[in-house]
């Protein structure tokens, strides 16, 4: 569990006076801080449900780069760059292409999709397989694709 070693690794980071990974780590731990208290109870979130908040959390710095970057301010740009290697270092291997769509075509098989209108159905069994592992844009073309 990624929790688990949060506050082990924040600490290192104030030792080694590293502003980066610290800034990085509080912004996970803050995003789990407040998942946990979200649902109103005391246990612990699943892995899963940790795996797709760090995804939630590098696709809004992403996004928050690239508008920094339109805007001509990098100095912002390399901030937000920094956060997404921090958080990154805690998602499982990212597969590449090929691996996504092999995977996709043998839900695609197994689910009995045919067209475009069992999108749904092939996308629910995709993100629960890939989930930490993918972009979920990309499985989406990916899907799309063999579906039409």
């Amino acid at each position: 569990m990624i929790s688990n070693t949060i506050d082990q690794e924040i600490k290192q980071a104030m030792l080694a006076k590293d502003q980066a990974k610290l800034r990085g780590l509080r912004a996970i731990k803050a995003a789990l801080l407040l998942a946990k208290t979200e649902k109103g109870n005391a246990e612990e979130i699943t892995e899963e449900a940790e795996l797709k908040l760090l995804q939630k959390l590098i696709k809004q710095r992403k996004e928050s780069s690239d508008i920094y970057k339109q805007q001509g301010r990098e100095d912002l740009s390399v901030v937000e760059e920094e956060e997404i290697a921090v958080i990154s270092a805690f998602m499982p291997k990212q597969l590449d292409a090929e691996e996504i769509e092999a995977i996709i075509v043998k839900l695609i098989e197994a689910s009995g999709a045919t067209s475009v209108k069992d999108m749904g159905k092939v996308m629910g069994l995709a993100n629960k397989e890939l989930t930490g592992k993918a972009d979920g844009k990309l499985i989406a073309e990916l899907v799309k694709k063999h579906l039409a």
